[in-house]
Order: structure tokens, then C-alpha cells, then sequence
């Protein structure tokens, strides 16, 4: 599948390898925004809706597999071999299936908070019921719907996160197949270690990667691995924090 996106060519720096920006669950190309804009001056940028979101197109199909055949099929489109990655939460684990499908074209991969790792907890049951109940009123006003949202939701931050993708009452984002392959979604499949080094950056108040077996799948799968933590960030550590990210992707991009 061929994914909307939205590609800023550098043409000044063609030595460089052109990142690509792959937005996490429930997201959109432009929620990664205000790390991409940073990278106009000195890379071409990609930034990608994955199937089910935003404008690309939806599919009763989803999991890691095919979302990063997904990302390979748009980067051929544009005749882009080499490529670099920058992934938050499921596109990190997106991002970490490229390292595996295409780990010879992959240059460099940054993994926002998220590890190769299969979780049991689910961070979204409400959201999901917010978002359904939503979908079943076909209310058509954004007034409307946050109505219902906060109805379910007390998080003025992710209330504002998700009405993002309500466009003309309804969500761009594909709901009943989220909620179908929710479990594909917070699954992971081991993979062979990447011989590449890698840059993990946590947020420091995030569960997701905090315990010692995140951190151990890691330094499995990743063995070339730094890790990084931002301090006083959640999951939403690009937002939080974002000049602190920057520096820390900077860094390793040199």
C-alpha cells in the first residue's frame, strides 16, 4: 500500500539520507511535526499517515508486517532507497520491523518510547469506548463530540490528541480496525539483532520503557543500542519536551 504523506525535499544536501517520521496509534503525519520541521534545513523529510490513519487508505488488515511493507512501498514510490527512521510508540515498533524487513537500506533508527516488547497492559479501553460511542451518535460538530469524550476521558491533552483526526463527523482513522488488531498492535515478535547502533530516547515518567524486561528486550534485539531518557516527559515525551528530544536526535544523527 502506497501511504499519504507529505515529503519536503532538501535538494542542497543530498549526501545526507532523507528521514522518515512514522506517527504512533490513534496519530497522523502531522503529530510528529515539531520534530520534522526542525530537519527541513538539513535532510529531505518524509513524514507518513500508516494505514488506518489520517488520509491513507483504510484496511481490514493490520499488523507490523504489513504496516512496514506499507512504509517500503511508499519509499520505493518516491524512489528512496537509503532512508532513516523516527518512530513514537507503535511507529517505533514500525520503525523496529524495518530494521528487520530492510535492515540494509535502514541507515539510522530513533525509537520514541516504546520497546521491542510484547505488552499485556491495555493503555486504551476507554479511549476506544470514547471514540465508538462517538462514531454511533454520528454527531457532526467537534462541539459535539468532545461532549461525548469527555464523557469517558479526563485528559484535556488526549482529548485534543484524538479530535486531531474528526473531520466532518467522522474519525479519519479507521476504528473498528484498531480495535480488532489492538492486540496486534500491542504485540511483538522477536526479531534477529540489528547490527546497526540505534537511539532509544524514554520518557522518564513513561511505563513503556521502565521495567527491566523492556530494557532487556532491547539490548536483545538492539544490541548497538543507546538509550536515552528525558526527564519529567510521559509518552508524549516529543510534545512534552521538545527541544530536549531534538538535541538528543541530533546527536546521534551526526
Amino acid at each position: 500500500m502506497i501511504l499519504n504523506h507529505q515529503i519536503h525535499l532538501n535538494e542542497t544536501t543530498t549526501k545526507k539520507t532523507p528521514l522518515v517520521f512514522i506517527h504512533g496509534l490513534f496519530g497522523s503525519l502531522s503529530n510528529l511535526g515539531m520534530l520534522a520541521r526542525t530537519f527541513y534545513e538539513s535532510h529531505s523529510v518524509i513524514q507518513i499517515d500508516v494505514r488506518n490513519h489520517g488520509h491513507s487508505a483504510h484496511s481490514p488488515e493490520m499488523n507490523y508486517a504489513v504496516m512496514a511493507q506499507d512504509i517500503l512501498d511508499t519509499l520505493d514510490s518516491l524512489n528512496i532507497q537509503q532512508f532513516s527512521v523516527i518512530g513514537h510508540s507503535m511507529g517505533g515498533k514500525i520503525a523496529m520491523q524495518l530494521a528487520n524487513r530492510a535492515g540494509e537500506r535502514l541507515q539510522q533508527l530513533v525509537v520514541l518510547d516504546i520497546a521491542p516488547f510484547a505488552y499485556q497492559e491495555n493503555h486504551h479501553d476507554q479511549i476506544f469506548k470514547a471514540l465508538f460511542a462517538v462514531q454511533n451518535a454520528k454527531v457532526e460538530s467537534r462541539q459535539q463530540a468532545m461532549q461525548i469524550m469527555h464523557e469517558y476521558l479526563n485528559e484535556e491533552m488526549v482529548i485534543q490528541f484524538l479530535m486531531k483526526s474528526f473531520h466532518k463527523g467522522q474519525w479519519l482513522f479507521n476504528v473498528d480496525a484498531l480495535f480488532n488488531h489492538y492486540s496486534d498492535i500491542v504485540h511483538w515478535d522477536v526479531i534477529l539483532p540489528w547490527s546497526k547502533q540505534a537511539l532509544f530516547i524514554r520518557g522518564g515518567q513513561s511505563a513503556y520503557i521502565s521495567k527491566d524486561e523492556h530494557f532487556d528486550a532491547i539490548k536483545q534485539q538492539f544490541p548497538h543500542a543507546q538509550i536515552r531518557v528525558i526527564e519529567n516527559a510521559g509518552h508524549w515525551l516529543h510534545a512534552e519536551k521538545t527541544q530536549q528530544v531534538i538535541d538528543e536526535i541530533m546527536l546521534y544523527l551526526k
